[in-house]
């Protein structure tokens, strides 16, 4: 028990056995019913944790759903397209997980057995050790602790942290030592899960359930009244971002477009444009304001103002590749990102 903080009641592998024993009693009783729960597999296990990255639980449930319908199991969405794939996560953010993904299942093919260990697993694309962790000891069941957002919480609040970390990544890195130490080697998929459980739905950023919680005499914070000190981030300032968008419509179609040999993670996904394309001529005078737009992807936030340009004529019969004509329709047929879909939707139904 050399990472546990001395003096600390789990500094005793006695009471980590109680610790251990009281939390997964809580989690055989509690625990939310979710689907990939539910008849449990490495597919549904790998899926389900490449979507709850950064992203709540209950965003997550109705595209889990839909992407088990579409791709069972590993071999169904190695034979899909990149365009199918990137359809059905729309929505869901931060689109290089879904690549990760597709990747993964053609690797996974050519499996005879999966790999086991944490090393092999984090060579794997979009794996990381959280990851790595979650699906070894859920699937595997291999003794290897998780430390995620929910973790570093619930940690920092049991031990009384007073440590300040620079980010959540750090706090992670940093504490995974110690969630090591408390692992139940014998359910250690259904500890993982039953300590990000206690984290989603007790020991909460904000009110957190002290009175309620399953662990609570191991707790130094819950028992001194000040859980909500804990953890100990440096907040940072988010940067601040204006760009324009340009609202081009001819015979019902939308101007739209997307950098299909970029490297950036909205590559393949449709958005409206910030630069109109060659060939492409209006009247500067003509063009209205039609308000801001905002939203915030990873740290910056950003202001997008969009300009509907009405009059304008065109030097080229196509445009370059990554522009795109799309009417209600193909808009159907085609990803775009989760806030243009919302604007462009809301724009429409507003009379354009």
């Amino acid at each position: 028990m050399k990472d546990i903080p001395n003096p600390h009641p789990l500094k005793s592998p006695e009471e980590v056995t109680r610790f251990q024993d009281s939390l997964l009693a809580w989690y055989d009783q509690y625990q939310r019913d979710l689907p990939w729960r539910s008849h449990p597999s490495l597919y549904k296990t790998v899926i389900s944790e490449f979507m709850l990255q950064q992203t709540r639980v209950s965003t997550v449930l109705p595209y889990f759903e839909n992407w088990l319908t579409k791709f069972p199991d590993f071999h169904k969405l190695a034979q899909a397209t990149e365009e199918g794939v990137m359809k059905t996560w729309e929505g869901l953010g931060y689109y290089s997980r879904a690549r990760n993904l597709h990747k993964l299942a053609k690797i996974a093919t050519t499996w005879k057995t999966p790999p086991a260990t944490l090393k092999d697993w984090k060579e794997l694309p979009g794996v990381g050790p959280y990851i790595a962790a979650a699906v070894t000891s859920i699937s595997l069941d291999k003794p290897n602790a998780v430390c995620d957002g929910n973790l570093v919480r619930v940690l920092t609040r049991i031990f009384s942290i007073e440590k300040e970390y620079k980010d959540g990544a750090t706090a992670q890195k940093k504490l995974q030592p110690l969630a090591q130490s408390l692992i139940d080697a014998d359910r250690p998929g259904d500890y993982n899960q039953a300590m990000m459980e206690l984290g989603a739905t007790v020991c909460h950023r904000q009110s957190p359930l002290c009175l309620t919680c399953p662990v609570i005499n191991f707790c130094e914070s819950g028992w001194a009244g000040d859980a909500e000190s804990f953890p100990r981030i440096q907040k940072k300032k988010n940067r601040k971002k204006s760009i324009q968008r340009y609202w081009v419509e001819c015979k019902s179609e939308l101007l739209l477009f997307t950098d299909l040999h970029s490297k950036n993670k909205l590559s393949g996904i449709y958005e409206l444009p910030q630069e109109v394309p060659t060939g492409f001529k209006h009247d500067a005078e003509a063009v209205e304001n039609m308000g801001i737009r905002k939203r915030t992807i990873g740290n910056v936030d950003y202001e997008e103002e969009i300009l509907r340009i009405s009059d304008f004529t065109s030097e080229v019969e196509e445009f370059e590749e990554g522009y795109l004509w799309a009417d209600k329709e193909k808009m159907k047929e085609i990803t775009l990102s989760g806030p243009h879909r919302k604007w462009i939707e809301e724009i429409l139904e507003e009379g354009g």
